[in-house]
């Protein structure tokens, strides 16, 4: 089971290139462009989430072959509204699987990889997180309705797809419409912010409805800030994909109290007791 979006990624390298070069001959003050440190550091990331991501796959696709067979629903995949739906329910499921992952501290350890770099460029959006398994149960639910996992691995695909273009300084605001609707590189700046103002907002994936309905929208106003709210100064991956986890067992190890224990490791990341 090879994700579709893979075969993307020759086209992603060539316009990673593409917008540093950007960078050399319509050079921005405003904008950080790129640093050959930082860059080889997503990149890494990136193949290192692949290299673990492709078997798990495999996996994944077998617990939603295994749902859909048991489930007395078949949608016809034929039908313009099951994509309909399928479009919908993707786009909802990754905005609480995005924002679970924002808010309960052993899986943001997994998602702040994505956040790490003080850069915010088209190779940001390959520094992924080499713990895949957080994220497949909030997709369980669409092999149950009917949906054949085939199409529900395309729409993620697509997905992803669609959001790589949103890592991006060179893109300003888009037609406000656009803006109203769907995710944005101007609304995506926000999301990667470290001011204060900006931290745990917009966590849409094409759309960003999701944001203004549950109220964790915010436009982009302040010059963004990116990275942490403490930067963890390094560019070696295996640091950048284990640091949080390290830090959980740090905490639990020294905490005073099986409730501390439990709070460090499924409450609100930098939680500390009164």
């Amino acid at each position: 089971m090879i994700p579709a979006v893979l075969y993307a990624v020759p086209a992603f390298l060539l316009l990673i290139v593409m917008e540093a070069i950007s960078y050399r001959f319509l050079p921005d003050d405003d904008e950080r462009g790129y640093e050959v440190r930082d860059t080889s550091t997503s990149l890494s990331m990136g193949l290192g989430s692949q290299i673990i991501g492709v078997p798990w796959k495999i996996l994944v696709a077998l617990a939603f072959a295994g749902l859909y067979v048991l489930t007395p629903l078949k949608l016809d995949p034929h039908s313009p509204w099951t994509w309909a739906l399928l479009f919908f329910a993707d786009d909802f499921a990754y905005y609480w699987f995005h924002r679970l992952h924002h808010e309960i501290r052993i899986f943001w350890a997994g998602h702040v990889v994505h956040h790490s770099s003080v850069f915010f460029n088209l190779s940001t959006a390959l520094r992924q997180s080499w713990t895949p398994m957080t994220s497949t149960p909030f997709w369980l639910f669409l092999p149950l309705l009917g949906i054949p996992p085939w199409m529900v691995f395309l729409q993620q695909s697509i997905s992803l797809a669609y959001q790589f273009f949103l890592h991006s300084e060179r893109v300003n605001r888009l037609w406000p419409p656009l803006e109203w609707f769907f995710n944005t590189p101007s609304h995506h700046r926000v999301h990667h912010g470290a001011n204060p103002e900006y931290l745990d907002r917009n966590y849409g994936g094409i759309l960003i409805i999701w944001d203004r309905l549950f109220r964790t929208f915010e436009p982009e106003q302040a010059r963004v800030r990116y990275g942490l709210t403490k930067n963890i100064g390094t560019y070696n991956p295996l640091r950048v994909a284990t640091h949080e986890y390290r830090d959980i067992w740090r905490d639990v190890r020294t905490a005073s109290s099986w409730r501390h224990r439990l709070r460090f490791v499924f409450g609100r990341p930098g939680w500390q007791p009164s």
